[in-house]
């Protein structure tokens, strides 16, 4: 029987609480663990983050996706946007931290889940930016198992605004990015990117994947509107052991949306689910 436990509250190293989920058969004693980090804009509840995290627990697998501590949402709220303050903070670092967090709670187990869970096996996906944030966890912390990461980026200096749009941005402290979906201007303080230039080599993905010494998958879309596709090839040339597997015609979000009113997921999704827990099978 599936056992799926929402809006559990982890401490975080900054101030603000990881709201965390878990997926899971409680009837399955040490079953390896997966830790779901959402991307750029993004939350646990989005779309078919659900059905997939059912899907995964239903094939034997302790699955837990999280908010990271300043991407917007709240306790009372975790969906959607509504602490900008906490975002426009939001950093690189801050979501290496929770993530450590995330895992220093697994590692911990608890009570509660401790004989559900085989620590030993400790598996990241990591979904568009947080692709990158998986690849250097993946990369320093010996925990981690198995790697996959879902239309990843292939590194974060080049996203940073040039110009007079970076020029604004130093000397207003601050600019806005619109949320297409919800129409919300999302604030970015100016230290997003002195926290990134101070921290560099640490945050650049290339040096972090050339590292990686666990197996790694990397998954990635064809039609991918949003990180290019040339993106995931270039992550797969600097680790020559890792399996690439390009979803042809796919984009960004594999075929879903938020929000997502079906029972099923997407074709593309269920792709891509079931080949990660392929991939996860120890």
């Amino acid at each position: 029987m599936i056992t799926r436990v929402k809006n559990q509250i982890v401490q975080g190293k900054h101030n603000k609480p990881i709201l965390t989920d878990v997926f899971y058969d409680d009837t399955k004693k040490e079953q390896a663990v997966v830790i779901f980090c959402h991307g750029y804009k993004g939350f646990k509840d989005w779309g078919a983050w659900d059905l997939v995290a059912e899907n995964f627990a239903e094939a034997g697998f302790f699955f837990i996706k999280f908010n990271f501590s300043h991407n917007g949402g709240t306790i009372k709220e975790p969906i959607d946007f509504p602490d900008l303050n906490a975002f426009g903070k939001n950093n690189y670092l801050i979501e290496l931290d929770d993530l450590c967090s995330v895992l220093d709670w697994v590692a911990a187990s608890g009570s509660l889940y401790k004989k559900f869970i085989n620590t030993q096996k400790i598996i990241l996906i990591g979904h568009s930016r947080a692709g990158g944030i998986t690849a250097i966890k993946a990369s320093e912390d010996i925990r981690v198992s198995k790697l996959i990461t879902w239309a990843s980026v292939s590194d974060y200096e080049s996203r940073f605004p040039k110009g007079e749009v970076f020029d604004r941005w130093k000397k207003e402290g601050v600019y806005y990015i619109e949320n297409g979906r919800t129409k919300q201007k999302m604030p970015h303080e100016f230290q997003f990117y002195t926290s990134y230039e101070e921290n560099k080599e640490r945050l650049t993905i290339a040096r972090a994947v050339k590292n990686i010494r666990i197996p790694h998958l990397i998954i990635h879309g064809t039609a991918d509107p949003t990180v290019d596709v040339q993106e995931a090839k270039e992550i797969h040339t600097w680790n020559p052991e890792s399996e690439l597997f390009l979803v042809n015609e796919a984009d960004h979000v594999f075929g879903a949306k938020h929000p997502w009113n079906h029972h099923k997921m997407s074709k593309d999704l269920t792709i891509i689910t079931e080949k990660s827990i392929e991939f996860t099978s120890f």
